[in-house]
């Protein structure tokens, strides 16, 4: 069955810690889709801190989710050509930060090689994306998007890509001045020294989701041959 839509995200290889401890936070493993017990953090429902990116699973968009134009089995051709040209590189340390409001990891130094990734996946799938219905554009709010985030949006489908990405792992819902103040220093202890640990981008995961309001899960991490 094609899935209702599918997403191009770079995720922490299995074996890595930082793919059990992150999917531990967010309460749910999206390589088993299993749910997971998150830890207790003092005075927080962190349940509801973690319910949007708990629904996309532990991850950084490198391509948003896109409705199929082709199916599946054409679009994860596109990707896996692209793997198959694309090199391995290293991934800068990664580190909790504050990404206006939200907590996410964050590199702790440009990487070129990321960037063009990135790139060069909302460029190679776009020929199987559905472009975005009038209600989905709404909810994108583009009165309050600059003229090239507008422009984006209209050409793309997603007003964050090219000069406006940013690599983050979202690890809450935007927070409050005061959660902030318990949460941050909480994930940074529970994750300790895994986000930072030396790592490879080694593989392009890809993320469906089988229906709206579905939880995404991987269905396949692509080897990076180039």
């Amino acid at each position: 069955m094609t899935p209702w839509r599918l997403a191009l995200y770079w995720a922490p290889e299995e074996n890595d810690a930082l793919h059990a401890l992150g999917s531990t936070w967010l309460g749910r493993d999206a390589a088993s889709g299993r749910a997971q017990t998150q830890p207790a953090v003092d005075g927080m429902d962190l349940a509801e801190l973690t319910a949007d990116p708990r629904g996309y699973g532990l991850h950084a968009t490198l391509k948003p989710p896109f409705r199929l134009a082709r199916g599946y089995a054409a679009a994860r051709d596109a990707a896996a050509a692209l793997a198959g040209r694309t090199a391995p590189f290293d991934l800068p340390p990664l580190a909790v930060h504050d990404l206006d409001g939200f907590l996410a990891l964050r590199e702790s130094a440009p990487c070129p090689a990321l960037t063009a990734f990135a790139n060069a996946c909302v460029e190679a799938l776009d020929d199987h994306r559905v472009p975005p219905s009038e209600a989905e554009i709404a909810r994108r709010r583009p009165e309050r998007l600059s003229a090239r985030q507008r422009d984006y949006l209209d050409r793309w489908g997603y007003p964050y890509v090219f000069e406006e990405w940013r690599f983050h792992v979202t690890l809450t819902r935007r927070l409050a001045p005061k959660e902030k103040a318990v949460v941050m220093p909480a994930v940074t202890a529970f994750l300790g020294e895994a986000p930072g640990r030396k790592r490879q981008v080694t593989s392009l995961s890809l993320f469906v989701q089988p229906a709206p309001g579905a939880p995404f899960t991987i269905a396949e991490r692509l080897p990076l041959r180039g």
